[in-house]
């Protein structure tokens, strides 16, 4: 039977979505970002998706990279940038905030802008100020495109930690005593703000811990034992935030908890507990990232523990209206109570990173993982929700 007078099709296949891998940033965690994107790369099924990996240097250039993992790797104890994986020196990539139009442009100085194609989603795996803040996710919102993680609003609670404390707070969620110094009142009067963190010391005892407000990664952290160390300490965090967060020891165990957003809404992995390093102060950036401390996972409590953090980590979740993802991590204090210490909404991917290790754990590998935040984003629509 000939099939000339048929009805032809003039369908077209249907393409893979596009998934723009976002990473590096202005932040201070500009390598742990790289890292991370490096093994979200490799992770990425691309039988299942297109990928355009653009890294955003140092100074806030958006660049189209290479897609090479294995040059987004630690080496030598030092973490990589995307300076090191630019096409270009000059070249840019342009954001569409058109929602009608997800067409991603790359322009050079002296060339015809070359259109790189649509992105149907974004994974931005920033850390840190200027792309896990809510910055970020309030351009993809104005520029209408899907993207994984915490929206605005949960992104930037999720990076202040003064902030997320008050909501964590209001929630009736625990948290450890604290105080916050704000830029204005080193301006205003510098002895007046040290003699409070003096006097949060005389209350609580010492050490405290003095840190920046919106950094992660554990920089700019340090452990004051007494007043001959605080000026320092100060300064150290100011690096990298005028406003600081200091915080009483709280002694009891590390405990960490993953949230994944699930079709029918956010589950707890198994917990993981961070012992002791040796070798450092507290678990800090060289410890989690250089020196690579094992955590232990499960953590080893008792099954009434277990489901007690469980369920505050998806409290903690939901009280912060966090999407996605979100590494919760708490105290299990020497009297036997859970205090959240903090959230991340963009826990690292590294290959030593918690956050994968814990889902690991629960059953989830690392391509399911990044495949569930992927199709998670792509259901969830932009705008109000």
């Amino acid at each position: 039977m000939s099939t000339e007078n048929l009805p032809q099709s003039h369908e077209q296949p249907l393409r893979k979505p596009r998934v723009a891998v976002v990473f590096g940033g202005r932040s201070s965690e500009h390598g742990i970002s790289v890292v991370t994107a490096g093994a979200v790369l490799r992770a990425i099924d691309r039988t299942k998706y297109d990928v355009l990996p653009i890294g955003i240097t140092q100074d806030g250039r958006w660049a189209l990279t290479a897609d090479e993992p294995d040059r987004m790797a630690i080496a030598d104890r030092k973490t990589p940038n995307v300076e090191q994986l630019a096409e270009s020196s000059e070249g840019g990539v342009i954001l569409p905030v058109d929602p009608a139009n997800r067409e991603v442009v790359y322009s050079e100085p002296g060339a015809v802008p070359k259109a790189l194609g649509e992105v149907d989603v974004v994974f931005p795996v920033l850390h840190g100020p200027y792309g896990e803040d809510g910055t970020l996710q309030g351009l993809l919102e104005l520029s209408g495109v899907p993207y994984v993680g915490s929206g605005v609003l949960a992104s930037a609670v999720g990076q202040d930690k003064e902030y997320m404390k008050r909501v964590f707070t209001s929630f009736g969620l625990p948290v450890g005593p604290y105080e916050v110094i704000r830029p204005r009142e080193w301006q205003l009067d510098a002895p007046a703000a040290r003699r409070k963190i003096v006097d949060f010391a005389g209350e609580h005892g010492w050490p405290l811990f003095i840190k920046p407000a919106r950094a992660g990664s554990s920089i700019g952290i340090t452990k004051v034992d007494d007043l001959s160390g605080l000026d320092e300490a100060i300064e150290e965090a100011q690096r990298h935030d005028p406003k600081i967060l200091v915080e009483a020891l709280l002694r009891g165990r590390e405990i960490e908890c993953g949230v994944l957003e699930f079709e029918d809404g956010p589950r707890a992995s198994v917990p993981a507990e961070i012992p002791p390093v040796s070798a450092h102060e507290f678990y800090d950036f060289e410890a989690k990232y250089i020196d690579s401390a094992a955590g232990l996972v499960p953590a080893p409590l008792t099954e009434e523990q277990t489901a007690e953090v469980r369920r505050l980590a998806v409290a903690a979740f939901d009280a912060a209206s966090c999407e996605g993802l979100v590494r919760a991590d708490f105290f299990l204090t020497e009297d036997g109570e859970f205090v959240i210490n903090e959230i991340n909404t963009m826990p690292g991917f590294t290959p030593i990173s918690m956050y994968p290790r814990m889902w690991q754990e629960t059953g989830v590998g690392y391509s399911e993982l990044v495949d569930r935040l992927i199709q998670a984003a792509l259901r969830r629509p932009t705008g109000l929700r």
